[in-house]
């Protein structure tokens, strides 16, 4: 079978994600889900738009009343917004006070409102700082190697994090372009059974394999089939964080420039002169010659 060096950390471009026509992507619902998923340098911006929006807001009905802030100047829209910094954050200034019943009232207003933002923002930082995440390191590759006298596929996963992941679960999809009988065209996922699908502690490294016998849907695939039915793996690990306690998912997929045939990974496992275990990361990615016959 034709093979490719794996010695590259070069990763092949990976195929886009598809474009959805008609989604609703208005809804109110989903807001709280964007603002959690939104990159924090776009998270701060929006934050920081967000404030000048709602002092602008209040700088303009203060300026209704021209005289209503006793020390502003007359007409004055920075006086005014000054003026409603200082309250929306209670800054204990007294060069500019409230002088009228309307300019009270809306003092009042916007007091009640930034505590009301407080508590939002508050609790929405603390969200995004408390959510779960996993920092689980995927090999770049996945390799299919004779092991036992039949074909493995094999990927692996470590935990970068150096803690513990409490009953840690894998499972393998491997999804591809197929055409019924009828000569309907579909996209079809079928689950590919791990040897092992889990482990009680994952702490370290985890070599994830695939038996390919005759139950196997890779069974009979080569690189060219699946460059031509667009097939991917997808791998999806689950667990506990021991630190956290809480439910973490890490999730990698690979496309058919991402399986290399007849070919196994190096090692990464060593132990110190002290007897210590060592994870060698620096050759996580890095595949060899396993000597099999090349296919075609």
């Amino acid at each position: 079978m034709a093979t490719k060096a794996g010695k590259s950390r070069k990763r092949a471009p990976r195929r886009r994600p598809a474009l959805i026509r008609g989604q609703d992507m208005g809804r109110w619902t989903d807001l709280y889900h964007a603002v959690l998923t939104v990159p924090w340098p776009l998270f701060f911006l929006g934050l920081a738009l967000f404030f000048v929006l709602i002092n602008t807001v209040f700088a303009l009905l203060y300026l209704a009343d021209p005289h209503g802030i006793s020390g502003a100047r007359p007409g004055s829209f920075w006086d005014a917004f000054q003026f409603s910094v200082q309250t929306i954050v209670s800054l204990n200034y007294t060069l500019m006070v409230p002088r009228t019943v309307y300019a009270e009232v809306l003092v009042i207003c916007e007091a009640f409102s930034g505590i009301l933002n407080l508590a939002l923002v508050t609790g929405i930082v603390f969200a995004r700082f408390s959510r779960p995440y996993a920092r689980v390191l995927f090999s770049e590759v996945a390799v299919v190697t004779p092991l036992d006298g039949t074909p493995m596929l094999m990927l692996r996963a470590a935990n970068q994090r150096g803690n513990q992941i409490l009953d840690a679960n894998i499972t393998l999809s491997f999804a591809r372009d197929t055409v019924s009988s009828e000569g309907i065209a579909m996209r079809r996922f079928e689950e590919l059974k791990p040897v092992r699908p889990r482990t009680p502690l994952f702490a370290l490294s985890w070599t994830i394999m695939h038996r390919i016998d005759e139950t196997s849907p890779l069974h009979g695939a080569t690189p060219r089939s699946l460059r031509e039915t667009q097939a991917e793996l997808i791998a999806l690990l689950s667990g506990t964080d021991e630190t956290l306690s809480d439910t973490i998912f890490a999730r990698h997929a690979y496309g058919p420039q991402h399986i290399l045939w007849n070919r196994r990974f190096a090692d990464v496992l060593s132990q110190t002169p002290k007897g210590r275990r060592l994870v060698d990361l620096r050759r996580f990615h890095e595949t060899e010659e396993d000597g099999a016959t090349s296919a075609p």
